[in-house]
């Protein structure tokens, strides 16, 4: 006991040599992956939206927020509720009449289903590049689409017309007259032109966000 006691002076200047650092342990501070991981760059409007849902500090879906950021989904979206709107308008400013069924009814200037399918070729164009194996994708479903619009639905279109000039000649008074087919079907192609025109722009000015950042 006297030996143990009698090492004790000299084992405390070695006590007095050791880090501080060694002898207070501090835990680790934990850091976010989501820090460390390099940001994206999306589309403007996704971007914006985003930026002012989380300044509001609103608890949103975050598959809501996905859709919000994906540019080609905001380019497709935002594009066929323009070309909607812009048939009620027309409508408006030729017969003088409100029409709120041409949000979602077919045919007319300009054409939706192009400016959709216009709007996500460009969208993924630009964000993935045309080498990607998504752009002939898109671009082969749009072609197949905006000629449907000027050949098979436009022709169904006439044929309807011609049938209902038929049945109100022939069937005058039957309650057969009273069923009128739809004629507003397909797409001149000036009204196909201007919706892929629209769908362009709105994706251009959807993507430019990650025009910039890239």
């Amino acid at each position: 006991m006297d030996s143990l006691f009698s090492l004790t002076p000299t084992l405390r200047p070695f006590n007095n040599c050791i880090p501080l650092s060694l002898t207070h342990f501090t835990p680790p501070t934990r850091v976010k992956v989501s820090a460390l991981q390099p940001r994206r760059n999306h589309g403007g409007l996704g971007v914006a939206l985003l930026s002012v849902t989380a300044n509001a500090k609103l608890r949103i879906s975050p598959f809501v927020a996905t859709l919000a950021a994906n540019p080609t989904f905001v380019s497709g979206l935002l594009a066929w509720l323009i070309a909607q709107s812009m048939k009620v308008f027309l409508n408006f400013f030729m017969e003088r009449k409100w029409d709120l069924r041409l949000l979602f009814a077919s045919g007319g200037m300009p054409s939706s289903h192009s400016a959709l399918c216009t709007a996500l070729s460009t969208s993924v164009a630009i964000c993935h590049g045309v080498a990607d194996s998504l752009f002939p994708v898109c671009l082969g479903f749009s072609l197949i689409v905006m000629y449907d619009a000027i050949g098979v639905r436009r022709h169904a279109g006439m044929q309807a017309q011609v049938l209902n000039l038929i049945v109100a000649d022939l069937f005058q008074g039957h309650p057969i007259s009273e069923r009128k087919l739809k004629e507003l079907l397909g797409h001149t192609p000036s009204q196909v032109f201007a919706g892929a025109l629209l769908g362009f722009l709105v994706a251009c000015f959807c993507c430019q966000a990650y025009m910039v950042g890239a």
